[in-house]
Order: C-alpha cells, then sequence, then structure tokens
C-alpha cells in the first residue's frame, strides 16, 4: 500500500529579501524531509515546477511569501480555488510566478490534485539578501505547519485506502 504523492515546493527570490521566505522553508525540511513527501527548492524556476507536476501529485504544498496585509512574519494556510485558474494559453518563462505555474498546468492538462499555499506575510521585498528577522521568526512554524498537512494528508489517505 502506498499514500499520496506529496510535492513540497519552496518558492521565491532569495535575492529579494523576505522573498526568499519558501526558499529557506524548503532548505530546513530537506534536512529531515517528511516521510512520504519529496521537498524540493524551485526558488524561481517555475517552469521546473511545472515539468515537476506533470509526474502527478495528489497533494502540493507552495511554500512563498504571500503578501495579505497581515503582520510581517504571519503564517498562514491557503487553499485556491483550482476551478477559478484561467488556463494559460501559452508559456512566459520568465514570469513562471506559482499562480502562472498553475495556469500552465491547466493549459495543458496536467493533473493538479490538491494545492495548498503555505504562506508569510513579508516585511521586506526589496533587493536584498537574507530574510528579515519577523519572517526569519516564522521559519519554524512554518516547518511546523508544512509536516502537520503532509502527517494529515497521509492519515487521511491511509483512512480511504482501509
Amino acid at each position: 500500500m502506498t499514500g499520496p504523492r506529496i510535492l513540497i515546493a519552496g518558492v521565491g527570490n532569495v535575492f529579494l529579501g523576505d522573498d526568499g521566505f519558501g526558499v529557506a522553508v524548503a532548505d530546513r525540511l530537506a534536512c529531515e524531509p517528511p516521510e512520504g513527501a519529496r521537498v524540493a527548492d524551485f526558488g524561481i524556476r517555475g517552469m521546473h515546477l511545472a515539468y515537476e507536476l506533470m509526474d502527478g501529485y495528489d497533494l502540493l504544498i507552495l511554500v512563498d511569501a504571500v503578501a495579505r496585509g497581515e503582520e510581517p512574519g504571519t503564517v498562514s494556510v491557503i487553499e485556491p480555488d483550482l476551478a477559478a485558474i484561467e488556463p494559460a494559453a501559452g508559456v512566459d518563462s520568465h514570469g513562471m510566478n506559482p499562480d502562472a505555474v498553475l495556469a500552465c498546468c491547466k493549459g495543458f492538462n496536467v493533473p493538479l490534485g490538491r494545492v495548498l499555499v503555505v504562506g508569510c506575510e513579508p516585511a521586506d521585498c526589496s533587493c536584498r539578501w537574507g530574510l528579515t528577522e519577523r519572517v526569519a521568526e516564522s521559519v519554524g512554524s512554518a516547518e511546523r505547519t508544512v509536516r502537520n498537512l503532509v502527517a494529515d494528508a497521509i492519515d487521511a489517505g491511509a483512512r480511504t485506502t482501509s
């Protein structure tokens, strides 16, 4: 018996301060990956993420900086409405942010399972190296959140197969 196929994808640009949040979380998770999940740092390589999704995953957990008007460092889980995403007719490999990746996948009929975004409210995404203090302090919280989401998905998968 195998469990659900789970991909944890850290995304963002480490040269834009807090935009590198997803990369920092992926790096931390990669040291001791959650059992049953693949962890990858996709950084700004959205096209590579789109190609990876062609392998078919039951759950994609994107980890990224997400501006929602909250206090910097606030971690939240968002489930995008995949039905509302318009399929992309073409591909701009230089502008492949997570929204564009999902639109590209829909446009090319790549099967998308459930998608969750573990986002962190950034404080500073200007051209600089490193996370701000408040966002850096949230990396551990995001790591725990991702681990819990993976454990819940594996538990749910085990309940449906028994």
